[in-house]
């Protein structure tokens, strides 16, 4: 969850960057590492053990379960975007303003408050 928070808010600051300048240079390898090193392994293990949990705990026909996978996937779907955006910032190719890339950025906040209550309270 830190990777997905982080770096929207690092693209944030490279779109406001100058393109090639050392500073766009630098925003690459932190976001590159941060994607590759830590939110790509994670969202393995998340895939990995999420899925599993949910079968030895039999939840899987819960509805506050279903609509909790729903939101999972949809971060899932969040990381894959910020992965391309990646990949355009570091072809130089970023189409998106700073203030795109901060709505982006509420985007995994208010999915994981929405996981987090469907969780802890089951509300159906």
């Amino acid at each position: 969850m830190a990777g997905l928070l982080y770096l929207p808010r690092l693209f944030v600051y490279h779109a406001a960057a100058v393109s090639d300048s050392a500073q766009s240079e630098t925003f690459k390898i932190m976001e590159r590492r941060l994607l590759r090193v830590i939110m790509n392994p994670a969202m393995i293990v998340v895939w990995l053990t999420g899925p599993y949990l949910a079968y030895v705990s039999d939840f899987w026909l819960h509805p506050w379960f279903i609509a909790k996978f729903v939101l999972v996937v949809a971060l899932t779907l969040s990381h894959h975007a910020f992965g391309r955006w990646r990949k355009a910032f570091e072809r130089n190719e970023n189409q998106h303003s700073q203030r795109y890339y901060r709505i982006a950025n509420e985007a995994p906040t208010i999915l994981l408050i929405a996981i987090v209550i469907f969780v802890v309270v089951k509300p159906f």
